[in-house]
């Protein structure tokens, strides 16, 4: 369904809109619970309800302040690296710096360890004004250390594996783009690798840029992923819009000057290159229909142009970096191309023109969807598989919801639907459904243990569904002409607190408290903190966000368990897994309950394994007797156990010292015990 009034009447004065004070900040991560899933310490200076911590509001930094923290970060990495005890071989690089109100300043880096780059080793530093480093995220918290930095298996060897990969995938190309060794820390045990990145076309004419990680000692294969993220959504035109264009004499481009210069370019059908850019003697472009080349640009410069203008106003936020510096767009992509795109190596949006080149992906949400893509490539860089690459997709889908609401545009009015208008299904039914995700036939509605084996637009339905929930709750309603009945995992309801709420705790942790190894139960822990921060761990926001998560089957409700009374018990800290090793085990204390332990005790496990079939796991409870939760399986070559079990413990007394014991069988793979919980319903 395409508006007939998208005719892009423009002028070349920027468009204005009043700044909104931004919500945002950094500070230290909130502990994660040991009971109820209630945060240990909370902010010194607790805010009013429903009111921000003005102490943990970002400042809003020029492009030369920013560029200065990051000079002065970077002076000062081999002195960080000493403060929180790197090795000698360690070094930092600075990626980014965001400043609070109260001086805090929390510093992104990436990792190299004897030269070669950390996959996996990114952390973020959060440091007073005083200087004292005052918290430390970590996307691994194995310790890194490698035995040898000479390879058993030949560059060659790594290349042919990879290629071989991507033409299983669809991929065109006989050799790869580039092979590197690197330090592969990700999963488990760090080991040195190859890294080799794959190009060409995959077979739906998407540019290909495939990740393969491979262990150099025995060439097996640790990792994939997609570096170029793809994702679908409206062709609805944006009607008759205002937009920022550039004129030099008598020619008008489609050049941004108030929005770092973002230009949008004609690539006519072709599929390399830049294009050229939209250029004309008048300021009036497309005419509404597909006719006209010049209405997808349009449409593109007002989806870059609103999504910048909703960073800079919600979040404080100056571009993709946060530099000022604009990226830039390409319509026309391809033939009959079903898709758009964001490539990092670019720094750019591609959009195609859909199915008979009539539907051209250039709506609102598309650009959103799209720049957030670079957004959080910038930020957690959250890996582009398994569960992280689901956040990945699913930010970009809640800041694209973001964009369309922020708009205000009649011609498509904010919703929670994803790809609503293109009717790619043709039967007139969204691509996405966020108050339910699985009424597209594929997505996830909550987490259970392979959901990250699910293609990252499916696993990315736990949390779209998370943020519904936080936002609008659960249940029947009507938000804008559009009917919403959001379920929930545990048939309990979700009372939300609003869009705008909902947007600043995402938007924060995934600043702030994400790493790139990030999974569901790391983001329920950050948006925990960050709500924390910015509400309080007493408020209604803070007690939402448990109730939400728990709504999609992560973590327990607010009053703990499954909300009749019950608690959760966990611990969060990390234990190495030796390879073919003994045994470790992982501790949790119960007091201060009555009689035996309950014949359906939830054990939740979170491990990291780089093949689980290795894996023999045990409850032990507080007598000393031993509960089989997985028995070992040479055949399962699956990654990770993420996984909550069901146990008869009804002969064990409920206080005392149950202990998750966890021991690999075979050689070659290692993991860590990320942590576990103990619910008692």
């Amino acid at each position: 369904m395409r508006s007939n009034s998208s005719r892009g009447r423009t002028s070349h004065t920027p468009h204005r809109r009043t700044a909104t004070v931004a919500l945002v900040g950094v500070a230290a991560l909130i502990a994660v619970a040991v009971q109820s899933g209630a945060a240990g310490a909370a902010p010194a200076a607790q805010p009013r309800a429903g009111k921000a911590n003005p102490a943990h509001l970002a400042v809003r930094l020029t492009p030369s302040q920013r560029a200065e923290l990051i000079r002065h970060a970077d002076a000062g990495t081999a002195a960080t690296a000493r403060a929180i005890g790197l090795g000698a071989k360690e070094k930092l690089v600075v990626k980014d710096v965001v400043k609070d109100a109260d001086g805090t300043l929390h510093t992104r880096y990436e990792r190299t360890y004897a030269g070669l780059p950390v996959l996996g080793g990114d952390l973020v530093v959060d440091t007073a004004r005083t200087g004292k480093t005052m918290e430390v995220v970590r996307a691994t918290g194995a310790t890194l250390k490698v035995t040898g930095l000479t390879p058993a298996v030949s560059r060659a060897a790594a290349e042919k594996q990879a290629v071989q990969r991507a033409k299983t995938l669809g991929g065109s190309k006989q050799s790869a783009d580039s092979v590197r060794k690197v330090i592969w820390a990700g999963s488990g045990k760090p080991v040195l690798a190859y890294e080799t990145v794959v190009g060409g076309l995959q077979d739906d004419g998407t540019p290909n840029q495939l990740h393969v990680i491979s262990d150099a000692a025995t060439g097996k294969k640790l990792f994939e992923y997609q570096g170029i993220r793809t994702g679908v959504g409206n062709t609805q035109y944006s009607g008759q819009v205002t937009l920022t264009t550039t004129q030099s004499g008598s020619t008008y481009t489609l050049n941004d000057g108030a929005r770092g210069n973002h230009k949008t370019y004609n690539l006519n059908h072709g599929s390399s290159g830049t294009g050229t850019l939209f250029s004309q003697s008048n300021d009036t472009w497309g005419n509404g229909t597909t006719s006209n080349a010049a209405t997808a640009g349009a449409d593109a410069h007002y989806g870059a142009q609103e999504t910048w203008d909703f960073y800079k106003n919600v979040f404080g936020r100056s571009g993709i970096k946060n530099n000022g510096v604009g990226a830039y767009s390409r319509v026309h992509y391809g033939n009959s191309y079903v898709n758009a795109f964001w490539d990092d190596g670019c720094f750019c949006m591609t959009y195609g023109d859909g199915s008979g080149n009539n539907d051209p992906l250039t709506a609102l949400d598309v650009a959103g969807h799209e720049m957030s893509h670079g957004v959080t490539a910038n930020t957690a860089g959250l890996e582009y598989s398994g569960e992280s690459g689901g956040l990945n997709e699913a930010t970009s889908d809640i800041m694209g919801t973001g964009v369309e609401f922020y708009a205000n545009n009649s011609s498509d009015v904010g919703d929670y639907l994803i790809g609503e208008k293109i009717d790619i299904n043709g039967d007139g039914t969204p691509l996405r459904y966020m108050d339910k995700p699985s009424k597209d036939g594929g997505s996830a509605d909550s987490w259970y243990s392979g959901v990250g084996d699910l293609d990252v637009h499916y696993s990315s339905g736990v949390a779209n569904h998370f943020f519904y929930l936080l936002s609008e709750g659960s249940g029947a309603k009507v938000i804008n002409g559009v009917s919403y009945n959001s379920p929930t995992a545990d048939g309990l309801p979700v009372t939300g607190i609003g869009r705008d709420k909902a947007l600043q705790i995402w938007y924060r942790a995934l600043t702030t408290k994400f790493t790139s190894t990030t999974d569901y139960a790391g983001a329920r822990t950050g948006t925990l903190a960050a709500a924390g921060e910015l509400y309080g761990t007493s408020g209604a926001e803070y007690k939402a966000v448990q109730d939400a998560w728990a709504a999609v089957a992560v973590g327990s409700r607010s009053g703990g368990g499954g909300g009749g009374g019950g608690s959760t018990y966990e611990n969060s800290t990390p234990v190495s897994i030796p390879d073919n090793g003994p045994a470790v085990t992982s501790a949790i204390t119960v007091s201060g309950r009555s009689g035996n332990a309950p014949n359906n005790l939830q054990v939740s496990v979170d491990i990291t394994h780089t093949w689980r079939g290795d894996l023999v796991i045990d409850l032990v409870g507080p007598s000393g007797t031993a509960y089989r939760l997985k028995n070992f399986s040479s055949s399962d070559s699956a990654d990770n156990v993420k996984q909550t079990f069901t146990v008869n413990a009804a002969a064990e007394p409920a206080n005392g010292t149950w202990k998750l014991k966890v021991q690999d069988q075979a050689t070659y793979d290692t993991g860590t015990i990320n942590g576990w919980k103990l619910t008692f319903p």
